[in-house]
Formats: C-alpha cells, structure tokens, sequence
C-alpha cells in the first residue's frame, strides 16, 4: 500500500517531458525565425563564395584563352610567312628551271622538228608566265591584308591594280578567258573589302571618327551612295538609342521630355547635315536624301511626343504641346543656316496634335465655368480677378462674382501655357476658342435673367445656371461682371500674353515680335467680345421694355387707344399740356433704374449711359415696330382726332428729351422719334386730319423740356399723385431697391444723379414731315 501511494506522488521516469520537446513547445517564433533567416545567410554566404570562385576560374580561363588565342594569332602570322617564304623559293626554283630547259635547249639543237603545236607550247611555256604570276602575287596579298583587317591596305593595293589595269574598272567583258577569270577574282577581293567595311560601320560602339573613316574608304570603292546610306542609318540608330533612354522619363517629367526629345531629334538631323557636306560634298542628291531623311525623322518626332504626353483634356497636355512648339520651331529655325527648311513641315504636323489639345481644354473649361461646387477657394482669394468683380458682389449671393472669377482663372490658366511661338503660329485658333468659351458664358448668363432666351431651344446651351438674377440691382450686377470682364479683364489677360514686354527684345526672339497679323486677330477679338455682350445687353433691355409695356395678364398698357378721342384719361390737353401717362411712368421707370444703376455700376458711367441710351432706343424700337400700336389709327373704325396726333408727336419729343436731357446718345433715338412721328402724319392725314393745324417743332421741344422740369421738381400741373400708380410701378413685385415713390423721384437728388446736363447745354431736335 505504501508502495502505491509512493508511486502516485513519484510518477515513473517514462512520464517525464524530455527538454528538448520543452523547448520546442516554448520557444518564440521570434527565435524560430532568427534562426531560420541565420541559415539561409549562411546558405548564402556560401553560395556568393561559391560563384566568386567560380567567377574568379572563369576569368582566370579568359585570360588564359586570351593569351592562347594572341599566340595563336602569332603563329598564324609566322605561318603565313613561312608560307609566302615558300613560294618564292617555289618561284625561284621554277625560274631556274626554265631557264636550265632553255640553256639545254640551245645547246643540244636537236629537239624533234615534227613536235606538234601544242607540245611545243608546252615546252616552250611549261610555267605561266610574268604577268599570271603578279595577278597571282597580287590575290595572295589581297588575301593576306583581308585575313589581317587591314582594309586601307587592301584598298590601295585595288587602287594600284585598276590603274594598271584599266579593264577592271569597265563593266564590259574581259578579250579573253583568262582575262576574264582574273576580272572575276578581282571583283570579289573588292566585294570583301566592302563588306568589311560595312560591317565596321555596322558595329553598335563604332565612333564618329572611325565611321568617317570607313564612309571615305567606301567613297574610294566607288560605293558612295552605299556609305551614304550608312550615315544614315548610323544616326537614326543612334537616335533611336537616344529614344530608348528618355522615354522613361516622359510620364515623370512631361513638360522636360518634349524639350529633350526636340533637341535630340534637330541636334541629330544638324549633325547629320554637317558630316554629309564634309564627306560628300554638295552633291544634290545626297542633300535630297538628307532632307527626306529628316522629314521622317520629324514625323517619328511628333507621334513620339503625341504618343508619350499626358492625356490632351488635362492643362498640362496644354504646356507639354507648348513646349514642343516652341522648342522644335527655334531648332527648325537653326537648321535655316543649313539649307533646311523644315519649319513648315514640323508646323502641319503639330497643328492636329495642337488643335485636338485646345479642343478638349476649352471642353473641359466649358464645363468647369459653372461648376462651382468644388471651386477652389484661392482662385475666389485672388485679388487678381476678385477685385474688379466684388463691385457687383450682392449681399444675398455672389455666385454671380464667383462664376466671374473662375471664368477668368480658367482663361488664364490656359494662356499661361503658351509659348511665344505658339502665340504666333496658333494664335488665332486659340482667340477663336476664347471668343467662344466667352459666347458660351454669357448665354449662360443670358438664361439667368427674367424672360425667355433666344437660345432657349438650343440643348447644346443649356448648361445648369446655380443662380437666377431677379431684381434690378442682380441684373444689372450681371451685366456688370460681363462688361468688366469684356471691356477690362479678357482684353488684358490676353494683351500680357499676346504683347510681352521684354520676352520680344531678347536675342534670337526677333520671329515672336509682335505683327499685324497679331494686332488684326486682337482688334478682331475685342470686337467679337463687344457684339456678344451687346447681344446680352439687348436681351436685358428687351425683357425690361417688355415687363414695363405688358401687365401681368398680358395686356398692353402702351397701345394707340390713348391717343383716340373721347380717351379723356390720357388725352387731357389745357394750356400746360404733359405726355401720355405711360410715357411720364417710363420717365420714371428709367430714373429709378439710373438710381440702382448708379449704386451697382459706380464708376462705369460708360455702361450707365450706355445700357439706359438702349432701353430708350428699345422702347420707340418696339413702337414703330408694332403692328397692333398702328392697326388702331388704320381701322377706319376709330375715331381719330387731331389732338391724339399732338399728344403722339410730344411723345416722340418726350423721349428723345429724356436721352438728350440725360446726356444719353440720342442719335438713333432721334432718327427712330423722326420716322415714327411721320408715319403718324401720314397715317392720320389718311384718315383726314390735316397736320397744318399742329404746332412748330419749337413748340414740341419746349413742351417736352417743360414737362422734364416739371416731373423732376414736382411743378405746378403735374403732381406725383396724378400719375395713376399703375404706370410707375408697373410689376406687382417691384422688388425693394426700385420701390420708391414717384414722388421721391421728384427731388434735386435724383436729379442730379439722373442727369448731369443743365437746359441751357441741351439742343433741340429738329423734326420735320418727309410729306409736309
């Protein structure tokens, strides 16, 4: 029992865990992995030892088998000696032979007379003789220097035997057999020593100097054409391994690569000029050659860059094109002092790879113009453009500066890439693309005032507008931003590209001066700009002449029913007459606006005068347009009298008084005013009213000057309450900046920011009947 219990707190030795399986359940993975790496260093250890010795034993046998094949060589060269030494002997002896045989000859006397032909040639010429031994002689030792390489050697031993020989050098067969056999070998001596001297030229790490040296040495075997070739083919080569080094760099450095790639390509083409001149002289057909070998060379040129720049749609692409432009055409211009004219080719080649560039950049600006969730806050940060254009920034939104600003960056993000030679070769096309990047955004503008556009059914046009101009002040901001990027920062954006000041002055610059071709293309610019903001500033006061005519249902609140009789709300007439209600609520109208415009537009009085002289011209447009305004005085139904005529004609002097008197351009107001007014007489005189019975012109144009004084001062005859509220505020929703009343209209203030003009300074009109 004890014995038992003995065993149970002893277990028995066989249970016991060996260390080594301790240790390896408990050792780290950390030491497992030390000590694995440890023997595969050492396995490698090994392995480097291993291959050094193995390197070490097989250059050790290099050099053994360099000097085996150097002795060897040597015993080549001794043997060649023993065996030219050979053959003299074997001639020498032949020689005494023959002239043993002859010594016999003469001396015995005897030889058999009836010896056939034949067999006395053969004893009287049993060895060949002088000259079949030279020409023997001389393959022997064309032979030798061919083994040897000495190729200049063996060109002037060939040299040496065709001027001896001049048959040789004739392409008509040889007189006799022999003649001809010896013509044979000579030849393919000759194809030898051209075929080493191809192979030299042929050789990867061959130097200019040693290819000028066989090229001349081909010259001499007569293969000029052949070394030519070469020359080429070396070069191109030699580009092309050129190639081969810098492609790598085109996706790392793109704007470097066209550069790098250009002076390759033209310092090569240059080279190649220079060694063919030097060699070959002027020969045409070898300049020829030279020129349409670079012609290739410029296409290979230009689809490298294409193949290898960065994607055409990107502003990089942009400088990459640029820089090509402008390296390869100063290079082009080089080559001129060479005789080669290569500029208008390189151009006709670029221009696709250029013009699909622009293309898909003014694309890409098309569409990033009104995208302005994620504009880049430096750009709105920029004094350069945010300066000008913050005048008109409202307090509710300046989306409206924003998308100003970010056309402007986009138009001088683009010209910032162009080089001065691309200004001047391509020029025009990327004026064209800004003239229309300018079209595409002031339609867009367009959609953003009240009103239908004329462009409204193009789909093409319509790109999302995040902003609507609906007050007087919003759409005259708008207008703002158009005119100053028109009229101000386009035109010099484009000037400081177009017209460098110091970049036309430095050397080997005069071909980027500027031309009259350049200023055309910038006169043609400006003009462009001013017939597109024109367009959008004809459409802003088309849609306002129409809100101020028509009501909200529709209907026409300036028709010819006020001037019929028995209209005695419109057609009051006492001895201090005034114009029609809707004219004095025009009058009105447009001093309401001068005030806004005054406010949004400070310090571009020109536009003020500008945008206001054009909705009166649009009002009397509109006038004499409408066929609905004349249908009324043709109807034979209506009852027409002679005061309506007065009260059209002092109308007419109202507004072109309203221009004059606000220092407005009125001359094509005038001219309109002039043609309505006789229109009128000749259609109420149709009717039977006699225009003798109305007033002088005088009459008119004081009564109009009158009435001007007397609704800005509020005069007697006139008060602000008796003009119905319907023709001042004429839109339910007159927004606040318009809202005034007319009588705060009629106050010196607003004169005076109405109109500068004083009565005195005015003249008058001087209307006159083409029927009277």
């Amino acid at each position: 029992m004890e014995s038992s219990e003995e065993d149970d707190d002893f277990p028995s030795i066989e249970s016991i865990t060996p260390q080594s399986k301790i240790d390896s359940v408990y050792q780290s993975h950390t030491e497992k992995g030390i000590r694995k790496l440890c023997c595969e260093l050492l396995d490698l250890k090994d392995a480097v030892e291993n291959l050094c010795g193995n390197m070490r034993t097989k250059y050790l046998a290099f050099l053994r088998l360099s000097e085996e094949v150097v002795e060897t060589e040597h015993e080549l060269m001794e043997l060649r000696k023993h065996i030219s030494a050979q053959g003299i002997l074997v001639q020498d002896l032949m020689t005494g032979v023959c002239r043993q045989l002859e010594e016999l000859s003469v001396a015995n006397g005897n030889i058999d007379e009836s010896l056939s032909d034949p067999q006395k040639i053969e004893l009287e010429d049993p060895l060949p003789n002088e000259i079949d031994k030279c020409k023997m002689i001389f393959l022997e030792k064309i032979d030798v220097l061919l083994a040897e390489h000495k190729v200049e050697e063996a060109i002037e031993v060939l040299d040496a035997e065709e001027r001896n020989f001049p048959e040789l050098r004739s392409s008509g067969e040889a007189s006799s057999a022999q003649a001809s056999s010896f013509k044979s070998d000579f030849l393919k001596r000759k194809a030898m020593v051209e075929d080493q001297l191809v192979k030299i030229t042929e050789q990867p790490s061959i130097g200019i100097l040693e290819l000028k040296k066989a090229l001349t040495d081909l010259i001499k075997l007569g293969k000029g054409p052949l070394a030519h070739q070469l020359l080429l083919k070396y070069y191109a080569s030699r580009l092309q391994r050129s190639f081969e080094v810098y492609l790598p760099s085109s996706s790392v450095c793109p704007e470097v690569f066209p550069a790098t790639i250009s002076k390759l390509v033209f310092s090569t083409v240059s080279l190649t000029t220079k060694d063919s001149g030097l060699i070959f002289g002027d020969n045409p057909v070898y300049s020829n050659r030279v020129v349409q070998w670079a012609e290739w060379e410029i296409e290979y040129f230009v689809r490298l860059v294409k193949e290898n720049a960065p994607p055409s749609e990107t502003i990089s692409a942009m400088r990459a094109a640029s820089i090509s432009v402008e390296a390869s055409v100063n290079y082009c211009s080089l080559l001129e002092s060479q005789g080669l004219k290569l500029s208008r080719l390189l151009l006709l080649l670029l221009r696709p790879y250029i013009e699909e560039v622009l293309e898909l950049n003014f694309r890409r600006a098309r569409k990033m113009v009104f995208n302005l969730e994620d504009i880049d806050e430096s750009l709105l940060l920029s004094p350069h453009f945010m300066s000008p254009l913050s005048l008109f920034a409202t307090s509710s939104d300046s989306m409206l500066v924003d998308s100003g600003s970010r056309f402007m960056h986009i138009v001088e993000e683009i010209l910032e890439q162009l080089t001065p030679l691309v200004v001047l070769h391509f020029g025009g096309n990327v004026l064209t693309r800004i003239s229309q990047l300018f079209d595409k955004y002031l339609d867009a503008l367009n959609r953003a005032l009240p009103g239908p556009s004329d462009d409204d059914n193009l789909t093409e046009l319509k790109e999302t507008i995040p902003f609507r101009a609906e007050t007087d002040s919003e759409q005259l901001s708008l207008l703002g931003v158009a005119f100053t990027i028109m009229d101000e920062l386009l035109p010099n954006t484009v000037s400081k590209v177009w017209n460098p000041k110091n970049e036309s002055k430095e050397v080997g610059n005069e071909n980027i001066a500027p031309n009259a071709s350049t200023t055309t293309e910038l006169k043609d610019l400006k003009r462009h700009l001013q017939h597109s903001f024109d367009k959008l500033r004809d459409h802003f006061c088309r849609q306002y002449v129409l809100s101020f005519i028509y009501s909200r249902e529709g209907k026409t609140r300036l028709n010819g029913q006020i001037y019929l009789s028995g209209n005695e709300e419109y057609t009051q007439w006492d001895s201090d007459p005034l114009p029609s209600l809707p004219f004095q609520a025009l009058f009105a109208k447009l001093q309401q606006l001068a005030t806004v415009a005054g406010d949004v537009l400070l310090g571009k009085e020109k536009l003020q005068k500008i945008l206001l002289a054009r909705l009166t011209e649009t009002v009397v447009m509109w006038l004499s347009a409408e066929q609905e305004f004349w249908a009324v005085f043709e109807d034979e139904s209506s009852p027409i009298q002679p005061l309506g005529l007065q009260q059209l004609i002092l109308d007419m002097h109202f507004t072109v008084e309203i221009a004059r008197f606000a220092g407005y351009p009125s001359r094509h107001v005038h001219q309109i005013a002039s043609a309505i007014i006789a229109r009128a007489i000749r259609t109420f005189s149709t009717r039977g009213i006699d225009p003798s019975a109305l007033p002088e012109d005088e009459w008119f144009v004081e009564t109009a000057k009158s009435a001007i004084n007397k609704l800005l001062l509020g005069g007697s005859g006139s008060d602000a309450s008796d003009i119905d509220e319907e023709h001042i505020i004429l839109n339910d929703d007159v927004d606040s900046d318009s809202a005034d009343t007319a009588s705060s209209l009629s106050t010196v203030e607003s004169y005076e920011s109405f109109a500068s003009a004083s009565m005195g300074e005015l003249e008058s009109p001087n209307f006159t009947d083409p029927e009277a």
